[in-house]
């Protein structure tokens, strides 16, 4: 007989009526822990989730002048984009993203968007009017553009050189700034005027990269952006009596900021506490204001960023505070808000909660780069932009502190770790609401609950049929699960990988890391899955596949607990679609316990495992996931003895 032509069979040993395991199936589950995406690396990405020798990204550097009309509700400005090609072929035209073209009555995201409405409404009675575009190359203008929806295209009479070849896009532009903005800008009437949050305000270049080529997917909602990296400068003109706030630094504080104004900032640049640059009651106080008639410039700089945004108002209380960073360096929290959302359980803490944000995710993670943190109350449920955001101006104290973090730890995921935003919102959305759950545990020891560790809370879900993938692209999402998809279940997930299965140390040396390597460039998500695989020395396929790039769920069970020889013998089994390392909580009839912890791969095999615990205790009760970190289906089978239901 040939016995290497024999299958191996399943041998057991059945001792004291416990069947034993000596040998199994060679192939088993293998196929839930092999790799599912592209390992290799190339010259642009390699396979330690790093930048290639030739990774390259495009740079985009902005002048803009713009003029806010709060009679006409418009904005109107003028553009030039230094664009410079860093990739490996000569670029006979670039795409640019005209966002405000969303806003008409037959744009795609109009026209997608169903009849009862949902989050992404907008106003159809905007868009943009592009004038004046001149497309030089050297010493070659053209003027050729086709606009589609949401994009133009822009061509060249005479090619971009690659390899860090330079052209120069300049164009006026003027639109209709929307009532309703898709919950990402517009403008909101209070008592004292209205306020404007102005975002995708301006045409900006569309991303070419290795992966895609042009990423020039349509604006229809619930997709966001992605951006390239370059230095800002814009100036804006507003009323005389309005307040500017935007992202970067402001440039000119003596034209634009009466002498106590700038003697205020100054005492806030340099205090732990709020403190006042408009306060309250000062509103219609005008003789704060550097001017009493006709218009004020403001001019802004911001290095290295992907975007900019800024807001408007002769409504806004103004306060702010000093940003301590690790490495000594300052920043400066502000916030702004109407009367309306003015007090103690409100926005009067905004700045507060933006410095603490900020504090706690540079100590924790990454410094924060940028000079400012602007909190802004607008008609918008929260929005993030580099150094700026947009939250509901009704919001208070958990949900304001909640919304608050929630967009300034966007600074980190994807303004410095620059995502697809548009195709895997997951990567920005689920991250940050990962790095929330510690920031809010850590703002003033625990005022607000941090609740992403209850993830059992969200068995529904996990166990609807309607339920989808986290690789659901945002805009193909039935909106109903995008909070789960984008948000709870990628975040959950990276907190079982720090919390369960790697362990806090591991974890955050290649979280960080991730940060580090990542930072103002544009990673896909197998540099992520890779870049974590390498600097944690663990093969995290079978989970990284089942949870990111699945619906299946996880269920572990304790199936029998029996004496063995003096010992025990526990059975446990792997019941669900994602395997798992074990950790089970043995208590002894002493009332001490012993936590027992085993590998994911007892699950390489088959779904049944046999643990033996050596032991001259009597076991009284076996628990898995005692800590409950896993969103475990099926609460019923994860313990031993089961629980009885007494009358």
């Amino acid at each position: 007989m040939n016995f290497f032509n024999r299958k191996l069979t399943l041998a057991t040993l059945v001792l004291g009526g416990v069947a034993i395991g000596i040998a199994q199936e060679a192939q088993g589950n293998q196929q839930l822990f092999s790799e599912f995406l592209e390992h290799s690396g190339n010259e642009f990405r390699t396979a330690t989730g790093k930048p290639g020798e030739h990774y390259w990204q495009n740079e985009t550097d902005y002048k803009i002048e713009a003029t806010l009309d709060d009679k006409a509700h418009t904005i109107t400005g003028k553009l030039t984009l230094e664009y410079t090609n860093n990739s490996p072929q000569t670029l006979d035209f670039i795409w640019m993203h005209l966002e405000q073209n969303r806003f008409t009555e037959n744009s795609r995201g109009n026209l997608t968007t169903p009849i009862g409405g949902n989050r992404y409404n907008g106003d159809v009675d905007g868009g943009y009017t592009i004038t004046n575009l001149k497309a030089k190359v050297k010493r070659s203008t053209s003027s050729k553009h086709i606009i589609t929806d949401t994009r133009m295209q822009v061509f060249f009479d005479e090619p971009i050189p690659a390899d860090g070849g330079k052209a120069t896009i300049s164009m006026d532009f003027t639109y209709k700034i929307p009532v309703k903005g898709m919950d990402r800008m517009g403008r909101l009437e209070t008592k004292n005027g209205t306020i404007y949050a102005l975002a995708q305000w301006y045409p900006r270049a569309a991303v070419l990269d290795d992966i895609e080529g042009w990423n020039i997917e349509p604006y229809l909602g619930a997709g966001e952006f992605y951006l390239d990296y370059g230095d800002y400068e814009f100036k804006i003109t507003a009323p005389y009596n309005h307040i500017v706030v935007a992202s970067g630094a402001l440039q000119n504080e003596k034209d634009v900021l009466s002498a106590t104004m700038r003697d205020r900032m100054e005492k806030a640049e340099n205090s732990d506490e709020t403190v006042y640059i408009v306060k309250p009651e000062e509103l219609d106080n005008m003789s704060l204001r550097a001017k009493q008639s006709g218009t004020l410039t403001w001019n802004f700089k911001m290095e290295n960023t992907r975007d900019v945004a800024f807001a408007s108002s002769k409504a806004f209380i103004w306060d702010a505070a000093k940003i301590n960073l690790p490495s000594g360096k300052k920043a400066v929290a502000q916030s702004v808000y109407p009367i309306e959302s003015d007090g103690q359980e409100a926005w009067t803490r905004s700045t507060e909660y933006t410095k603490h944000s900020i504090e706690n995710n540079s100590e924790m993670w990454y410094e924060y780069p940028y000079p400012v943190a602007v909190n802004v109350a607008a008609d918008i449920g929260g929005m993030e932009y580099p150094g700026l955001s947009f939250c509901s101006w009704k919001s208070t104290s958990a949900g304001l502190w909640g919304v608050t973090d929630h967009e300034f730890g966007h600074n980190w995921f994807p303004m410095i770790v620059g995502t697809n935003e548009r195709r895997y919102a997951w990567m920005d959305e689920g991250f940050n609401t990962f790095i929330n759950y510690y920031s809010t545990m850590k703002f003033n020891n625990g005022e607000y609950p941090a609740r992403l560790n209850q993830t059992r809370n969200s068995v529904s879900w996990y166990t609807s049929p309607s339920r989808e993938g986290i690789d659901t692209y945002p805009d193909a999402v039935n909106l109903r699960n995008l909070g789960m998809i984008a948000y709870a279940k990628p975040a959950q997930g990276l907190l079982m990988l720090r919390e369960y299965i790697l362990g806090p140390e591991r974890f955050d040396n290649a979280f960080k890391s991730y940060i580090k390597t990542w930072a103002y460039k544009h990673p896909q998500p197998r540099d992520f899955f890779n870049h974590m695989e390498n600097v944690a020395g663990e093969n995290l396929a079978w989970f990284f596949k089942g949870w990111f790039y699945g619906t299946g769920n996880i269920d572990l069970a304790v199936n029998s607990v029996r004496p063995y020889q003096g010992n025990y013998v526990i059975s446990i089994s792997n019941e669900g679609d994602i395997p798992m390392p074990v950790k089970m909580l043995v208590t002894f009839d002493d009332k001490t316990t012993q936590l027992v912890e085993l590998p994911v791969e007892i699950w390489q095999r088959e779904n049944s495992w046999n643990y033996m615990l050596n032991t001259d205790k009597k076991v009284s009760k076996v628990e898995l996931d005692p800590n409950k970190i896993l969103p475990d289906v099926n609460f019923s089978n994860d313990s031993w003895p089961v629980s009885q239901y007494q009358n």
